[in-house]
Formats: C-alpha cells, sequence, structure tokens
C-alpha cells in the first residue's frame, strides 16, 4: 500500500481544513503522513491552523474510507496528482489556493505550453455558439489546449469545437468522476476522456453540490494561461471564473457584444471595469499571448558559450528554464535554491541582456 498517498487522500478529508492549509502543513512537516504523526502541539503552532483545527487532524479516523477511495481510483484509471508532482498542473500549482490533490481521467498532459480557458453562460445565443466555434476552429494551427467545465452552453460548445478541431480539451467537473453532470452530456465526457481528459479535486463518489461550482471554477481559471468569457449577464459562474483569472493575474478576455443585449452585459461589465481586453479574433489572441514568437530557444551550452561572463545564479536560471520551457519566479528560485528577491534580480539582468523575455501571467521563457 502507498502509504503516502494515503495519507495525502485522508488530509483532503479532514473537516475545516482545506488546500490553503494543508499545503501549509506539508510544507513544514515534509509529507502528509509526518502531518498525521505530528502531536497536536505542533500541529497548533502552524500559521492558520490553531487548537481546533489540530485537534481535527488528531482526531481523524476515517482511514478506511480514504484506504477506499484510493483503491477505487485505481481500480478506475484514474490517476491521482498531488501538488508538487511534475504531472500536475504547473500554473494551477502557482495559485495560492490550489488544490493538494486532483484526480484525473485522460490521455494527455496537462502541461502543454499553450492552454487557454473558455467559459460563458448556459443559455448561449446563436452569436456566442457561432463566434466560439469559429475562434477554436482558427485556433488549431496553434495546437492550444480548451479548459471548460462541462456546463450547458458555451462550455459544452468549447468542448466539441476542440474535439472537431483535434486539440485537446480538459473538462474540470464539481463532482468526482463516478458521476457526470449534466446527465446528456455523458456521451460527450467519454469523447473528451479518449482526446483530453476529466478532472476534479472532489472524491469519487462526490455528487455535484451548489458549494462545488466556485471550487471548480478556480482550477478553469488557475490552469490556463488567460481566460476567455464569450457570453454572460453579470452574475454567474462565468464572471465568478473571470474575478478568480484577474486575481491570479491571468490574462482575462471577453467577448464584446450589444448593449441591449443581456447575455453580453457581463461581457460588457469586465471590459468597463477595465478587466478584460476586448476579444477580437485568434490572431489578435495568438499576438496578445506572445504565440506568434518562434517556440525554439538557444541551448544553455550555447548561451554560456556566447556569454562566457553569465554568473553561476544565471547559468542555473538558463539552465532550469531550458529544461521547463517557461517558469514562474517562484518555481525558479525553489528550484534553483535562490531566494526569491536574488531570483528576481537574476532574471531582471538576464532581460537586460536580452536572455530571457517575460510571458503573460508572470512566467519567463529564454530568448532564442
Amino acid at each position: 500500500m502507498n502509504e503516502e498517498l494515503l495519507h495525502r487522500i485522508a488530509l483532503t478529508m479532514v473537516p475545516e481544513l482545506g488546500p490553503v492549509l494543508a499545503r501549509q502543513l506539508i510544507n513544514r512537516f515534509g509529507t502528509a503522513r509526518t502531518v498525521f504523526k505530528s502531536t497536536r502541539t505542533a500541529l497548533a503552532q502552524t500559521e492558520g491552523i490553531g487548537e481546533f483545527r489540530a485537534a481535527q487532524i488528531k482526531q481523524f479516523r476515517d482511514f478506511a474510507a480514504a484506504e477506499k477511495e484510493m483503491c477505487t481510483v485505481a481500480s478506475a484509471g484514474i490517476s491521482v496528482l498531488f501538488i508538487s508532482d511534475d504531472a500536475y498542473p504547473h500554473r494551477l500549482r502557482q495559485c495560492y489556493d490550489a488544490p493538494l490533490l486532483l484526480y484525473y481521467k485522460g490521455s494527455v498532459a496537462l502541461n502543454q505550453s499553450r492552454i487557454i480557458s473558455i467559459v460563458g453562460t448556459r443559455r448561449q445565443s446563436s452569436y456566442g455558439k457561432q463566434v466560439t466555434e469559429q475562434l477554436i476552429t482558427a485556433l488549431a494551427p496553434y495546437e492550444v489546449m480548451i479548459i471548460s467545465g462541462l456546463a450547458l452552453g458555451i462550455d459544452a460548445t468549447a468542448h466539441r469545437q476542440a474535439l472537431q478541431s483535434g486539440l485537446p480539451t480538459i473538462a474540470v467537473l464539481a463532482h468526482g468522476l463516478n458521476n457526470i453532470y449534466p446527465d446528456q452530456h455523458r456521451s460527450l465526457a467519454a469523447q473528451i476522456a479518449t482526446q483530453g481528459g476529466l478532472l476534479t479535486e472532489l472524491n469519487w463518489q462526490e455528487k455535484p453540490d451548489r458549494h462545488h461550482f466556485p471550487k471548480r471554477n478556480r482550477i478553469v481559471a488557475g490552469m490556463a494561461d488567460a481566460t476567455l468569457v464569450m457570453e454572460t449577464e453579470p452574475r454567474g459562474g462565468s464572471m465568478i471564473t473571470a474575478d478568480l483569472a484577474f486575481q491570479y493575474n491571468r490574462d482575462l478576455f471577453a467577448l464584446p457584444g450589444r448593449i441591449t443585449d443581456l447575455k453580453s452585459s457581463g461581457c460588457l461589465q469586465l471590459i468597463r471595469d477595465q478587466k478584460a481586453v476586448p476579444l477580437i479574433d485568434a490572431a489578435q489572441l495568438a499576438d496578445s499571448l506572445g504565440w506568434n514568437q518562434p517556440k525554439t530557444v538557444t541551448t544553455p551550452a550555447t548561451q554560456r558559450h556566447l556569454f562566457p561572463e553569465l554568473s553561476a545564479e544565471e547559468i542555473s536560471i538558463i539552465n532550469l528554464l531550458a529544461t521547463r520551457g517557461t517558469a514562474t519566479v517562484d518555481e525558479l528560485y525553489l528550484a534553483s535554491g535562490l531566494s526569491n528577491s536574488r531570483a528576481a534580480a537574476t532574471l531582471l539582468s538576464l532581460e537586460m541582456q536580452q536572455l530571457v523575455r517575460q510571458l503573460p501571467g508572470k512566467q519567463y521563457q529564454l530568448i532564442n
């Protein structure tokens, strides 16, 4: 039995804990198993935990449920992704409230070089549907992954058009993988699992519930370089996703519409409030996200040959970017052993030498 995975799953089952505090506990104690083995006093001294949550952890006894979950998902061919795993979505990991665990059933890697989320109303208009389909068709040459939430309306249109265009698509669910909601999307979900994947942070048997949907929306926003809001009223799940993308400092686009159209009023509000950029077409989107720039990068060995004056810190950052493709300051300082401020200063130096460029979403990449 994988004892650490068992304890990771158990940690997500502790009442009143949540992913932010669970992550703090893992960071402090090293492993989920160590968290459960630690004393109540040591747990209570962890920032944000206190006596009450420490007691909740020490009183947790339902390891049988965690073991059942582990065995069930394994037999169903579902991957359990821990937040530090290489297969875990790197972009989502940057978000402070990223899930500790994700359950994934799919055929593609979750860390594609180009990822966008597309969201919108469940009651799409012919205009919203047509533009969504045209946009995704035009994005096919860019080999972009499409993220959405499997809902009626714009979500389903985005998934279906991605499938038709030969693009990978990920449906983020507000329930466990033993359920599909809405029920009429079972066939669509099966198609998505073969050309993309189904993703959730919720346990196998968890059913759709009102409070699950905002949690689902943060994954939709956090996994992508940019979120595209195609149609929405001023209130609803799409606006929640848009606000989350804005909070995560991700690029946000909204499709303009007529001021008399209620389904465009939320998009126009995002544009008016300067949270979102008006979405015109695929070419504008690609240009804004830097997709028209060459993909190839110079190797670290060549960089060292051309710039022998580079410091050891600069070479370390270049090596990491050459391996990862893109990374944030936080990822680089953690991987390099540098302090956060030192990693930022090193990146600035490399930018001034035109060896590194900053991309949307505070990602960094080597320059060819």
